[in-house]
This record gives structure tokens, C-alpha cells and sequence, in this order.
């Protein structure tokens, strides 16, 4: 894998996701008419994962890896150098990402998390377990935080954060609604700001 990458070419990104796909899908249709970014493949670790689907709709390949192959990341990472991947996109991915593929990728993996780290981060932290401990604990605010992936969970270095009020009669649905509004608006911008044309590896 290059170090540099010519300001005309396009960043090749691959995106992991491991539920419904909402993100990926927004970001790729953010970048459908840029001709700096391309979406070669989605990665999942389930076969069943509605992201498929939103796969094909977008006619974007998609493929499913085992724990097992998540567990060394060797056949994953033979997978991304074949592809020529730039970087790698986790939207809504909740596995651990494996040394293996962070030593490839040194500050070219990049995660979003539905609160404001450091709090309601952590392994076992995600999806509606993150809004309802958001809820229990009664702040007065969440948001986003869209971070560098390093060996544990959640503990990269951040790079942007969006917030958004809580209030006393919110329901850790309520939450996830304001949080999901945020992420839609600003996960595609904070890509395009920090991969975007002119960016050299």
C-alpha cells in the first residue's frame, strides 16, 4: 500500500456496518456526485444485516466475515490491499477492529459513536444500550463523536464532536432520534473534511 496518494486520484474508502446500514448509505449518497471519493465494498460480520440490502439497492458489493476472520484480520486485510482501500469507515460496526488491520491503516480507520466520549464509551457500549444509560444517568446532553480507531474501544484520538440537548422527559428513543439527526448531518462532512481532495497518504 502506497504512502501517497496523487490529489487526482480518488480516496477508496471500505465501509464496516453491522446493523441496518443507515449511516453507510447516507454517506455514500453524500458522495455520489464526487468524483474524489469512492465506495468499492461494505464490509459486514453479519450475513443477515439489513446493510445488504442497502447494498444492493446502491449497487455496492457487500461481503460478510466471520468472527473468526475478525479475530487476526489477516484474510480481511488481503481483501482491503487487493481493493487498493484507502481508509476505512466504521458506520455502526460493533466489532473490535483487529491489530493487524490499525498497523495497516495508522490514522485511516475512523469510528462514530452515538455520545460524547469519554462518557458512555467502552466495550459493550452501543446502539440503545448507549442512549439509555445516557438517560438513566440524566445529563443534559449528547451528540456525536467521530474518533480515530486504536486498539481499544472507543479510545481514539477524537476528532469532531456534535451535541444535542437532552431533556428530563426524553426516552432513550427520543435520544436516539436527536443523536441519529446529528450523525446523517455531520459523519459525510468530517470525511470529506479530513480524506478530501489533495489529502496525501
Amino acid at each position: 500500500m502506497s504512502n501517497f496518494k496523487h490529489k487526482n486520484m480518488p480516496i477508496k474508502i471500505a465501509l464496516f456496518a453491522s446493523g441496518s446500514g443507515s449511516n453507510a448509505e447516507n454517506i455514500i449518497l453524500f458522495f455520489s456526485e464526487n468524483p474524489h471519493f469512492e465506495f468499492p465494498i461494505i464490509i459486514s460480520n453479519k450475513p443477515d444485516a439489513y446493510v445488504h440490502e442497502r447494498a444492493k439497492k446502491l449497487k455496492i458489493p457487500s461481503f460478510t466475515f466471520s468472527r473468526d476472520d475478525f479475530s487476526t484480520g489477516e484474510t480481511i486485510l488481503a481483501y482491503l490491499k487487493k481493493l487498493n482501500i484507502d481508509c476505512i469507515v466504521l458506520a455502526g460496526f460493533l466489532l473490535k477492529i483487529p491489530q493487524s488491520l490499525i498497523e495497516a491503516y495508522p490514522n485511516k480507520i475512523i469510528n462514530i459513536h452515538p455520545a460524547l466520549l469519554p462518557r458512555f464509551g467502552g466495550k459493550g457500549m452501543y446502539g440503545s444500550r448507549v442512549h439509555e444509560a445516557v438517560a438513566e444517568a440524566g445529563v443534559s446532553e449528547s451528540g456525536i463523536t467521530v474518533h480515530y480507531v486504536n486498539n481499544n474501544y472507543d479510545e481514539g484520538n477524537i476528532i469532531f464532536q456534535a451535541k444535542c440537548p437532552v431533556i428530563p422527559t426524553d426516552t432513550p428513543d427520543m435520544i436516539a432520534d436527536k443523536v441519529h439527526a446529528l450523525e446523517y448531518e455531520h459523519f459525510p462532512k468530517v470525511i470529506e473534511k479530513i480524506w478530501g481532495k489533495g489529502f496525501e497518504f
